[in-house]
């Protein structure tokens, strides 16, 4: 079990790290109109990702582009799934479209992109749905072909969707969909190691970050949604749950799981510290609660510190700090806690840097088919683009444009 520091407590070292860059955000910490040239580049990569990802008189997407019809995902817990060529993308990088054009939607207000939900991007997802096992949730890949394996993850990002585009349209199938994805998401809650959602459904050895925190995040969502006490009480229990047994006392920031005899991975990765940093930020928005606001002002800094470095570009002499190299959607769930963050602080130090990130990725990383590659220095090229980083950069793109 990770030992929680005490939140009277803070070290000078705890100090320092989240003290120093809000002095520093301060001299730039004004808020921003809306920035036309991202929208812009959202809108362009949106156009890209559906002209090579997109597939002929249907609503679903290849994976990767060029298409490989012997194209094997690693990221499935099943390795005879994994093993298996398919036409189309699995639910996850098909999800990150759902994100992005939400993303759009609520940077632009236009209903090109309602539209685009209502009759493209929700028509696709309903292939993935799974009605035949109860409760009823979405799997890993297209209802007609052999049984996939259902995340409870994967659901979790869907869910967060559905509730925003609630929140943005006030139409009732949205919420009533958000819903019963959190039913699904809250069967795979159970009381080993006292709490904590499983990853998969089908493999239950282990609670991951990435379940619980964005289920937090979910769960106080669906809570501003309904003003339902229910949501909110889960919000607090997934959150207090993930920081006892998942969080680097040393640092702040989060293990990537813990299985049942109680060995924990210590990796790191940005989306699971991203959403705790949301997490706690959408905590302190409802209870007025100092302590959650320090605790995402404590992993905010940590995050920056651990998965950002230091860089000069050699050809203008820019120095800053670019984003370490990871899977590029991670890096975009991680932007949603500091967005969440900023809207409460104003530190502007964190959603500058992204800024610059992503202005010298236009340049660096895009490629002349508007296509993106994954290296942040722009030296490296990816002979396949993967769907789900399409997406991802849509979506930063659009919710930088606010700030």
């Amino acid at each position: 079990m990770a030992i929680q520091q005490s939140k009277n407590t803070i070290s000078m070292k705890t100090l320092l790290l989240f003290v120093i860059p809000l002095l520093l955000g301060s001299c730039n910490n004004q808020t921003q109109e809306t920035d036309s040239t991202f929208i812009t580049k959202s809108k362009q990569t949106l156009d890209s990702l559906y002209q090579h990802f997109g597939v002929s008189e249907s609503n679903l997407l290849r994976e990767t582009f060029p298409y490989d019809d012997q194209h094997k995902a690693t990221y499935l817990a099943s390795e005879s799934a994994a093993d298996t060529p398919n036409a189309y993308s699995y639910l996850w990088p098909y999800s990150g479209t759902l994100s992005a054009v939400t993303a759009l939607l609520e940077s632009t207000k236009e209903n090109q992109y309602k539209e685009l939900l209502d009759n493209k991007v929700l028509p696709g997802l309903e292939c993935y749905f799974d009605t035949e096992r109860k409760p009823a949730g979405y799997a890993s890949y297209i209802q007609g072909a052999p049984t996939s394996d259902r995340f409870y993850d994967d659901n979790v990002w869907l869910g967060i969707d559905f509730t925003d585009i609630y929140r943005l349209t006030k139409e009732q199938p949205y919420l009533d969909k958000a819903k019963l994805i959190w039913d699904f998401v809250i069967s795979g809650h159970d009381d080993l190691l006292e709490g904590g959602i499983y990853w998969c459904e089908q493999r239950k050895n282990g609670k991951n970050t990435c379940s619980n925190a964005p289920g937090a995040v979910f769960a106080l969502k669906l809570y501003e949604a309904t003003k339902d006490k229910y949501y909110l009480d889960w919000g607090i229990k997934l959150y207090n749950w993930t920081k006892t047994y998942l969080q680097d006392p040393s640092d702040f920031l989060f293990y990537d799981n813990i299985n049942l005899n109680g060995a924990t991975d210590k990796k790191k990765y940005a989306y699971n510290s991203g959403q705790m940093i949301q997490a706690a930020s959408l905590l302190y928005k409802i209870t007025k609660e100092k302590n959650y606001l320090e605790d995402a002002q404590n992993i905010a800094s940590a995050s920056y510190n651990f998965f950002f470095e230091e860089y000069s570009k050699t050809n203008n002499q820019q120095n800053y700090k670019i984003i370490k190299n990871g899977d590029i959607w991670f890096t975009a769930v991680m932007l949603r806690g500091f967005v969440e963050l900023y809207t409460l602080d104003k530190n502007a130090v964190y959603i500058n840097s992204f800024k610059e990130n992503l202005t010298n990725a236009w340049t660096d990383m895009r490629e002349s088919n508007g296509l993106f590659n994954t290296d942040w220095k722009g030296i490296k090229k990816d002979e396949k683009k993967w769907l789900l980083t399409q997406g991802a950069m849509v979506e930063m793109y659009a919710r930088l444009a606010n700030y």
